[in-house]
């Protein structure tokens, strides 16, 4: 296997990478997901054996799925590694932490994939839209990076969704909010997601959540403080209504906001 020192990348590449040494209970682990990295940038295709081959450790390939199945590391410290270096690099002093989570569906063949279904597949083509392979939530660190008008999407932390009577797409990205609130306290965090990720769940101490109700939902105020009186406590508070209720009483406010890299000036309200 290739010394670090002679990874066919950046030295500030390698530097990035050496700090997530202390995610690995051994140095060997370490170096060798150093070399899968490379070979993930540097290969065409991200297979197992790809990356191996383009790390120049093709002969190797047992090694790399043994790293995968059966090596000691965390994938949530993994993920927060990688956070904290785009939190240090490409956010300034203060600046709040958003995160934007979705459901990618990736799809797979065989009967031996692990935790492989027929699920649903929102990017397939025509009006087939079940397909079979693994569902995934990942939230990334939204970012604005000099080489692009719009912001960019990093991926830090990831869930493997397992079907129906596990944690639904929504808890798992629940917990990875929790993770990221707990990592930076210091920041404010500002979590977004389409209309699938919304309920209870995600209602995060220490957090916002961005999202898009459906049309049937029903609003209510925050929850009451306690009274001090016997009896069972208000789960929520006052009733708003659905959202066309709430649209119909709301104070709209002409305001500009920043879309695809243009000024546009729209209509909001809060309430």
């Amino acid at each position: 296997m290739l010394p670090p020192e002679r990874l066919p990348l950046p030295a500030q590449w390698r530097d990035l990478l050496e700090e997530l040494a202390p995610v690995f209970a051994r140095r060997s682990t370490h170096r060798l997901f150093m070399a899968l990295a490379c070979g993930l940038i540097l290969a065409d295709r991200g297979t197992v054996t790809g990356m191996a081959a383009a790390a120049g450790i093709g002969r190797q390939w047992r090694r790399a799925c043994w790293f995968f199945a059966s090596a000691r590391w965390d994938i949530d410290a993994l993920g927060l590694a990688v956070a904290r270096l785009i939190v240090k690099y490409l956010l300034k002093e203060g600046d709040p932490l958003t995160v934007a989570v979705d459901g990618t569906f990736f799809r797979r063949w065989g009967r031996h994939v692990a935790e492989a279904r027929w699920a649903y597949d929102g990017a397939a083509q025509g009006g087939r839209k079940i397909a079979f392979g693994n569902t995934w939530v990942i939230a990334a660190l939204v970012v604005q990076l000099p080489c692009c008008p719009s912001p960019v999407a990093l991926p830090a932390l990831f869930r493997l969704w397992r079907g129906k009577g596990t944690a639904s797409q929504v808890q798992l990205a629940a917990q990875m909010l929790e993770i990221l609130v707990k990592a930076f306290p210091e920041r404010e965090v500002h979590g977004t997601g389409d209309a699938a990720f919304h309920g209870e769940s995600l209602v995060v101490k220490g957090a916002t959540w961005t999202t898009r109700l459906p049309s049937s939902a029903v609003i209510s105020g925050p929850k009451p403080p306690p009274t001090g009186q016997r009896g069972r406590p208000r789960e929520t508070g006052d009733r708003i209504g659905t959202c066309k209720d709430a649209a119909g009483i709301a104070d709209w406010q002409d305001v500009t906001v920043r879309i695809y890299g243009r000024e546009q000036r729209v209509q909001a309200a809060a309430c």
